[in-house]
């Protein structure tokens, strides 16, 4: 009787699947990652000097002290009249509604974000000048 024996199953790999694969993994990543926008703040940096410079005696003053309390114009105020303060303030100006940002040293950022992000509901244009 002659019997066969079975042929040994063959110990290699086939990588093309795998290089295959590799690829289009690739080739996915790229695409989304340049459809991510980053959500940052659109921050105004100093151009030349060509433009207009704001008078001080029109610029309300925003300070922020360490504690959190907020002074508007020398006075302290609330969040919300810190936002009424903000809308009285651009229904008046328009677009050219500008105020001082003051932070004390080691004020948390999340305030100073706070009344960034107040000035931006109302596009008004806001100048960050920290203490030293």
């Amino acid at each position: 009787m002659g019997l066969k024996k079975r042929s040994k199953v063959s110990a290699e790999f086939n990588m093309s699947s795998l290089t295959d694969i590799i690829f289009l993994l690739l080739i996915f990543f790229m695409l989304t990652s340049s459809l991510v926008v980053p959500n940052a703040l659109n921050l105004k940096l100093p151009s030349s000097s060509n433009s207009k410079v704001v008078s001080s005696a029109k610029v309300s003053d925003v300070a922020i002290r360490k504690s959190g309390s907020i002074y508007w114009n020398g006075r302290k105020t609330s969040d919300n009249n810190l936002d009424k303060s903000m809308r009285d303030l651009s229904r008046q100006k328009g677009k050219d509604a500008t105020i001082t940002i003051s932070p004390d040293k080691g004020t948390g950022v999340e305030h100073v974000v706070k009344v960034m992000d107040i000035a931006l509901r109302y596009n008004i244009n806001a100048i960050l000048a920290p203490e030293k």
